[in-house]
């Protein structure tokens, strides 16, 4: 069964969350599918790997960039894993029916909102009677993670 990670994002945005959750995927020598709302949204977040920290680079493409199986991310708005990741981040609510393809996935939703929160608990629910392995991370004040504990 695949590793889910649920990530509540209550102090930082996605735009700040993304980028580092994936510096340690490619650290880890893993490729990641990002699975976004929209094609609006992929654009979007395209462009936050370019720019959210001076003198960083994340290798990243979309459907624009084409060749997928080069790209170690790759971002877009389908169900469709074309650049073969082992890791699959869901965004803005996007769901996939293949999250048991991958080793891990990464569920990240903005806990300061509500319908965002009672999907997420949905989908807890779902991943659990489906018999994945889930993990919890709430923010803490200092900005870290804690996982919460069983």
């Amino acid at each position: 069964m695949t590793e889910i990670a649920f990530y509540h994002l209550e102090k930082s945005p996605l735009e700040q969350v993304l980028p580092k959750l994936l510096e340690k995927t490619l650290g880890a020598g893993k490729r990641a599918l990002v699975l976004a709302g929209s094609e609006r949204r992929v654009e979007a977040l395209t462009g936050v790997l370019w720019t959210y920290e001076q003198g960083s680079w994340l290798a990243h493409g979309t459907e624009q960039d084409g060749s997928p199986e080069d790209q170690p991310v790759w971002l877009t708005a389908a169900d469709d894993n074309l650049n073969g990741a082992e890791f699959l981040f869901l965004t803005d609510g996007a769901t996939s029916e293949r999250v048991g393809d991958y080793e891990r996935c990464f569920e990240l939703f903005d806990g300061r909102d509500a319908a965002a929160v009672d999907a997420a608990r949905s989908r807890w629910k779902a991943y659990g009677d489906a018999g994945h392995d889930l993990t919890y991370w709430r923010q803490t004040e200092a900005g870290g993670w804690q996982k919460k504990q069983d």
